[in-house]
């Protein structure tokens, strides 16, 4: 599996017992989604490399507490610490509405309620405190914020995003 054909899911944190358990930080806002998994892939050394879970619950509301086969003590468990965990993409919830996750809107066009057509979404920025639409129009680079006010429509069946943004922002980059 490569990790391109994946999606980040969480990273173990730390053991929780000598045998082998550990506590996963999930990057969801729906933890007990993923609670009954039957593997998952692990990065180590720059591959992902499949861990099949005999069990896991929610630990906290927050952390996912994980015994996979084959993590039987403290030393196993030692070298997957700070590891992260990757699931297929198929396996990410369908989002509906206007909804979306930034590897869905790649390629997608972006277009403004005032301004008409935008360009291509190339990619998200999501670094910085506010994630940032970065659209290509003819070779220039168009940031805008990723708001939802800002999102009035998500066309999944036309690759197109409708957007409301103040005047004047997508003159400034032009």
């Amino acid at each position: 599996m490569q990790k391109e054909d994946c999606f980040y899911l969480g990273k173990v944190v730390k053991k929780y017992s000598f045998k082998g358990e550990l506590l996963v930080k999930l990057d969801t806002d729906d933890p007990e989604i993923y609670t009954k998994m039957e593997s998952v892939f692990i990065e180590q050394n720059k591959s992902l490399i499949p861990f099949f879970i005999e069990r896991s619950s929610l630990h906290k509301s927050t952390l996912l507490r994980v015994k996979f086969e084959d993590v039987a003590n403290e030393e196993d468990a030692d070298s997957l610490l700070k590891c992260e965990l990757y699931l297929p993409l198929e396996f990410l919830p369908q989002l509906t509405g206007n909804k979306f996750y930034y590897h869905e809107i790649l390629g997608f066009e972006a277009e403004d309620l005032s301004f008409g057509k935008i360009g291509i979404i190339k990619g998200v920025n999501d670094s910085t405190n506010q994630a940032i639409f970065e659209i290509d129009r003819n070779g220039s680079e168009i940031l805008i914020p990723l708001i939802d006010d800002f999102i009035k429509t998500v066309d999944r069946e036309q690759k197109k995003i409708i957007l409301d943004v103040p005047e004047g922002l997508i003159d400034i980059y032009l």
